[in-house]
């Protein structure tokens, strides 16, 4: 057994020193990354560590989404002064009614009257009920951890608006004594990436679907058993692969409410079917089914944008207003799931131009497009000319 899958299955592993153990440095900021964003899912405080020769940076995190009384006493019992809360730009840009700055984070002060549930909620969440205050007041320059600690937020799916403050005294001593996760900002900023390098195969089955009854899926798990990513093998494709032909490929992000309900709002369920109907007409494909809905921010998050455009913004502004990107997901899954494969080249199933550049640059050796448009039904219209618009994408009437 690897030294490093051991750390997974035996915790007592966990005490060999990580320099060591071939993959442990790795494997141990996952295991600190998820274990801290889980805290923050539950409004637990975490200690987000400085790595630099001081560590007079460090900060105490408390997510203004779930924090409760409880998790608002910890913070205080821990944290040294008034906190600020750090905003994505664009929803700090709505509550200081200005226009926002692209890669700004910016911190306001919190006075007394913005330390409540219900307050911090309504400064987070555009689609919650807003509180009558005063406009919130910059607090000047952000901590240098601001970015860290809100792409912490993010990877516990919350929305990015965070508490935080200075740890009172020595910070490792502070989260000890109340339990704590602490975690390094560097292991957050690294994480996404970790996590798609180090995806393994966990479980192949034969699946015959309608329509392409000659079909497997392969089940994908990062090394720290957290997100798990799919591949549909139609046919054979890795034999394809293996003499050297560029193979048939849909990456597709999951999508519950149009793959499993058929939701009108989008293309997501013909663009599924279509390519897997597709791959068992040409006898062959992968459709990698990938666990990152809402373009990477979360079905919770999916659903309070899908609010936002029903008060008139299109989906690029609406996931803006929540304080996230108008596209988050990481595209080095697809490539580290197709060599995995034995895929590395393809004829990609898209009408996305970034797409295409994203697996180009994660390494794959040949990247083709193929058209995959499906026509609109009557309610998705301004999505998708939302998509082709803002987004890029190649749809509508093609030049004679």
């Amino acid at each position: 057994m690897n030294p490093a899958d051991s750390l997974l299955s035996n915790p007592a592993a966990a005490v060999v020193d990580p320099d060591a153990v071939p993959g442990a440095p790795a494997l141990l900021r996952l295991r600190a990354v998820n274990r801290a964003a889980g805290e923050l899912r539950r409004g637990t405080p975490v200690l987000l560590l400085d790595d630099g020769p001081s560590g007079d940076g460090s900060l105490v995190l408390l997510p203004a989404e779930t924090a409760g009384a409880r998790g608002l006493a910890e913070f205080a019992a821990v944290a040294a002064g008034a906190p600020l809360l750090l905003l994505a730009p664009a929803r700090a840009a709505a509550l200081l009614r200005r226009p926002a700055v692209a890669g700004e984070v910016l911190a306001l002060r919190t006075a007394p009257a913005l330390l409540s549930p219900e307050v911090l909620l309504g400064l987070a969440d555009p689609t919650a009920r807003q509180m009558l205050l005063d406009t919130p007041q910059l607090a000047g320059e952000p901590p240098a951890l601001a970015p860290a600690a809100l792409a912490l937020a993010k990877l516990a799916r919350l929305l990015p608006a965070v508490l935080a403050a200075p740890p009172r005294g020595d910070a490792m001593a502070q989260a000890a004594a109340l339990g704590l996760a602490s975690v390094d900002a560097a292991a957050v900023l690294a994480h996404p990436n970790d996590s798609a390098l180090g995806l393994r195969r966990v479980a192949e089955v034969a699946v015959p679907l309608d329509g392409a009854p000659d079909a497997r899926i392969v089940a994908f798990r990062a090394p720290d058993a957290g997100i798990e990513h799919m591949a549909i093998l139609v046919g054979r494709p890795e034999d394809a692969a293996a003499r050297g032909e560029a193979v048939l490929v849909r990456v597709h992000s999951e999508c519950f409410t149009g793959d499993l309900l058929g939701s009108l709002r989008c293309d997501c369920g013909p663009q599924l079917r279509g390519a897997i109907a597709r791959m068992a007409a040409e006898g062959a494909g992968v459709l990698l089914y990938l666990a990152q809905e809402g373009r990477g921010i979360g079905l919770m998050n999916k659903l309070r944008a899908y609010t936002l455009q029903d008060r008139g913004l299109d989906t690029v502004d609406a996931n803006r207003a929540l304080g996230w990107d108008a596209d988050e997901r990481n595209f080095l899954v697809a490539t580290t799931m197709l060599r995995e494969l034995g895929i590395d080249a393809v004829r990609l199933l898209t009408n996305n131009p970034e797409k295409v550049a994203a697996l180009q640059q994660c390494g794959l050796r040949a990247v083709v497009r193929e058209a995959h448009e499906f026509a609109p039904n009557g309610v998705n219209d301004h999505y998708l000319a939302t998509k082709a618009r803002r987004f890029g994408h190649l749809l509508g009437p093609k030049p004679g």
